[in-house]
Order: C-alpha cells, then structure tokens, then sequence
C-alpha cells in the first residue's frame, strides 16, 4: 500500500498509528497474551479511526506484519473559509492546501492551524 510501511506487531505502542482496511487508526491500548502449547504469543489492539473517531480492535500474532502509514504534520496559516472547506497556506512549502472543516474548532479566516496527512487523507488537529 502507497504510503505505509511494514513492521510487526510486537513492535507497536500505545499512541503510534496503524493501518487495518486502507484506514488510519491511532492505538489506544495493546494487550498481548502469553504463547500457549500449540500457538503463538497474540496482541489485542484497540484502536480509534484518526478521521471519523470509529473504534476497533484488531487481533493478531505478534510476529505478523502490519503496515504503518506515513504522517505528514505541518501548520499553515488559513487564508479563507469556502463552505466546508478550509483553504490554507502551508507555512514551509506555502502551497495551498483545501482541508475540511472541523466544527469543534475555531477555525478563523488569518489563523494559525496544525493538519495532518495520512493515506492521502487531510484533518485540522489543532487551531492556534
């Protein structure tokens, strides 16, 4: 998958991000069980979707593979509000960037925010 990378399961710690079905997710907690006679060491991931919120848990062996997206994090400054849109200036590279509206934000026209990028995926995280 474009944008990932691969590690194993035991590797993995409370608030990293994983990626199970092409979505992000951010580990809330891990708890693994001990091998058992004829079976591997398991891991109980619990995890909350970093777009919508959706809880989920995933279960696997410790040993399996599980790809990591890349977060992309930056600030820009917000040039102006389109309707739910947020058009914005990022203040390294300063191109111009739509994201969309966070309603529990309060997100001005000549403000400050922090986005970040996952799987091609775009969320205000924070406002100045």
């Amino acid at each position: 998958m474009p944008g990932t990378t691969r590690v194993e399961i035991r590797t993995l710690k409370v608030g990293r991000y994983l990626c199970v079905d092409d979505q992000a997710y951010k580990i809330l907690s891990i708890s693994k069980s001990k091998p058992g006679k004829h079976g591997s060491a398991k891991a109980r991931i619990e995890c909350a979707n970093i777009f919508t919120g959706q809880k989920i848990s995933h279960v696997g062996s410790v040993t399996d593979s599980i790809n990591i997206p890349m977060i992309e994090k930056g600030s820009a400054t917000v040039t102006h509000l389109e309707g739910n849109d947020v058009h914005a200036m990022d203040s390294k590279t300063f191109e111009m960037l739509v994201l969309p509206m966070e309603s529990e934000l309060n997100i001005v026209s000549g403000g400050e925010i922090q986005w970040m990028e996952a799987l091609g995926r775009y969320k205000i995280i924070r406002d100045h």
